[in-house]
């Protein structure tokens, strides 16, 4: 055979199958809304029929003798019904598959975990995979979204409590004076004042954690002495300490460096200190204490509260949660908070807002209980927290 015939071969085998390629992709097209055995057939007849088309087409041409022509189709019809059946049944295996997937998505959302399948071809695999993590995560937004809502309903319920107590008492105090039946009428000025001030304070806490919550909360962060903020948030709350009876002291590691938002990070340390000595019986000590570790800066603030029980220590970060007498305001006549139980909300925010994070403990002694903050040393805030 020469050169010649070789290429004659090669051309005319080549537009032979390029013209059944050309009408299969038009039949697919037809066809693409059909099952995927449908498909696969089409595709084992489309290369079977090119086969044949350029044997055909070649024999025409006269460049193989009848004899090698009919081996060559009876070889080719074999090898069509063989791949028709594979094509069939590699069909019908996908077409399961394909409906295990279907049904697995038809139970996206519902309230059963879907498992991941093994079966199937990898692609089909990843997919199962992937529906499989994403009913966690929504089981894991439907709980939070839960959890929120029964927050949300008991900050409303906790704020309307605090607002309303004050309201009537200033109502009552006004009314006196209007009246004239008031005693001491500088007295009722001063406590109207005083009443001002701590819904005011509740206002204040509440814009901030609306702020937090939408993730525009103010952020300027810069370089900070950690020893210098914790100074300094000491003297802020040393006049409150003093009238609780309650020692305040610190250890902080000396050179401590940390980038955060200087506003932001005396709040929390301010936060933690006030609930701390809120908490803590007279006589008794708040010791707030900065290290270095792996990871940054860690921050603790211990107090002598008497500890808290594990079921309500896991609360303690929730919008407008209070615990147990030992902890709640209201509960105490020798203790009150002036807030409405957003504080520690405030401080989870405020440091998750940092790239940080924020946990409590029970101190071994029983005698009370640390909240400690970890904060990335000399990094910027996390991305979105500023507005």
């Amino acid at each position: 055979m020469t050169t010649t015939d070789r290429l004659e071969i090669l051309l005319v085998a080549a537009l032979a199958a390029l013209a059944v390629g050309a009408t299969g992709l038009l039949l697919g097209w037809s066809l693409r809304r059909r099952s995927l055995q449908l498909q696969f057939a089409l595709v084992s007849t489309v290369a079977v029929l090119a086969v044949l088309a350029g044997v055909l087409a070649i024999a025409v041409r006269m460049l193989i003798s009848p004899h090698d022509f009919e081996v060559v189709v009876l070889v080719t019809v074999v090898a069509a019904l063989v791949s028709a059946a594979v094509a069939m049944v590699l069909g019908a295996f996908l077409a399961g598959w394909s409906q295990t997937l279907r049904d697995a998505v038809r139970r996206v959302g519902g309230p059963d975990a879907i498992p991941a399948e093994g079966g199937g071809p990898r692609e089909f695999r990843e997919l199962s995979a992937e529906l499989s993590a994403a009913q966690v995560r929504l089981a894991e937004a439907r709980e939070r979204e839960v959890r929120l809502e029964e927050s949300r309903r008991e900050l409303v319920s906790w704020v309307s409590h605090d607002l309303r107590t004050p309201l009537a008492g200033m109502r009552a105090m006004t009314e006196a004076l209007e009246d004239g039946l008031a005693v001491d009428p500088a007295r009722y000025l001063k406590q109207i004042r005083g009443e001002v001030d701590r819904m005011v304070l509740m206002v204040d806490d509440l814009f901030e954690l609306s702020r937090i919550h939408a993730g525009v909360l103010p952020m300027s962060p810069q370089e900070l002495s950690l020893e210098e903020l914790v100074d300094a948030a000491l003297v802020h709350v040393d006049p409150i300490a003093r009238s609780h009876d309650v020692r305040l002291s610190a250890r902080v590691e000396a050179g401590l460096l940390v980038t955060a938002d200087p506003s932001g990070l005396t709040r929390v340390l301010t936060n933690l200190l006030m609930n701390a000595i809120r908490h803590t019986s007279a006589g008794g000590a708040v010791v707030v204490g900065a290290v270095g570790v792996a990871e940054g800066v860690e921050v603790a603030v211990a107090d002598e509260c008497g500890g808290i029980p594990d079921p309500e220590r896991a609360r303690v970060f929730e919008v407008a949660w209070r615990g147990g007498y030992g902890r709640t305001p209201e509960a105490s006549p020798e203790v009150t908070s002036g807030r409405a139980g957003l504080g520690l909300s405030i401080v989870q925010g405020i440091v998750e807002a940092h790239a940080g994070r924020v946990a409590v403990e029970n101190l071994d002694s029983g005698l009370g209980c640390r909240f400690r903050v970890w904060l990335p040393a000399l990094k910027e805030a996390a991305p979105g927290a500023g507005g």
